[in-house]
């Protein structure tokens, strides 16, 4: 029961993150700056406290930045969404990630191929994200940019699904969070005007929320879990952020995040695709954790 509770709390933790992005006045390159500066230095803390030694090879140390270039990225164009749009829209995109990963994958990983009936789920994503733009015409853009983001969300995944095992977490995450500072302080430098804003009082409190309990804890929590709970059942209770996510959104903005009709059915369709999909695959396959729908990524 403990496990169960802390992993809700983790996805909780994650779908908070779009309403942060909300919260937050600093444009969205600066709040990944600050995020992932803050991070880094907990996740070095973190590893510090576990005992754990920084020191990696080379090929390793660029792997690990590389990786986390990609997340910063996603960050960045996640937050994005949620400012050209509402933090719901931002959400709904997000379980477009399991679509891409299934198309991705095959690429990086040559020992699994395209299965038919992932790519027939795929289609009925789809069609609902097709719906959601039929009907919510006016964040078409904040839209675009959600799905660009669950894209690099799942291209970091199936790339760092192959580190995951090889190194502690706290270790991982300095690293990774410092390239996804790098890839960050390099859009910020190419995005005028060219002032880091310090964050207010305001800020600076969402921001340190942001950081420890929605990065730093949130992932070393899902990291605990995903070692004492089968990787099936973790899958499936992830797949409820963006739910929790829109839930959040709608009880803290009110009248701005309602949306109409037609937007909760395509984003339902979403969710519940999303949700079928481990258990098609258990029923056809008969395999339980399906290998490219644990996506170790902070949202």
């Amino acid at each position: 029961m403990r496990d169960y509770l802390l992993l809700h709390l983790v996805i909780l933790a994650w779908g908070f993150t779009a309403i942060l992005g909300k919260l937050i006045t600093l444009p969205p390159v600066e709040v990944v700056l600050w995020r992932t500066a803050m991070a880094a230095a907990g996740f070095a803390i973190l590893a510090r406290c576990r005992g754990r030694r920084l020191n990696v090879p080379r090929s390793e140390l660029w792997k690990m930045l590389g990786v986390g270039s990609l997340l910063g990225l996603h960050w960045v164009l996640f937050f994005a969404s949620a400012r050209l749009a509402t933090a719901s829209v931002s959400l709904a995109a997000l379980p477009t990630a399991m679509l891409w990963c299934s198309l991705i994958e095959p690429y990086v990983d040559g020992t699994r191929r395209w299965r038919p009936w992932e790519l027939a789920v795929g289609a009925v994503i789809m069609g609902a994200v097709w719906m959601i733009y039929e009907v919510e015409l006016q964040y078409w853009l904040g839209f675009t940019v959600g799905i660009a983001a669950a894209f690099l969300a799942a291209l970091f995944a199936v790339i760092n699904k192959q580190l995951v095992a090889q190194w502690h977490y706290s270790v991982m995450g300095y690293y990774q969070m410092l390239g996804a500072l790098l890839i960050t302080v390099l859009a910020w430098l190419v995005t005028p005007p060219f002032h880091l804003a310090i964050p207010g009082a305001g800020d600076a409190f969402w921001l340190f929320i942001l950081a420890s309990i929605c990065t730093v804890g949130a992932y070393a929590g899902y990291m605990v879990v995903l070692r004492r709970m089968s990787v099936f059942t973790v899958n499936v209770v992830y797949n409820l952020e963006p739910v929790y996510g829109i839930i959040l959104a709608v009880l803290i903005f009110g009248s701005q995040e309602h949306m109409s009709g037609g937007f909760y059915l395509g984003a339902g369709i979403i969710i519940g695709s999303v949700l079928l999909v481990p258990w098609l695959n258990r029923w056809i396959t008969g395999v339980r954790t399906p290998a490219a729908k644990v996506p170790p990524f902070v949202p």
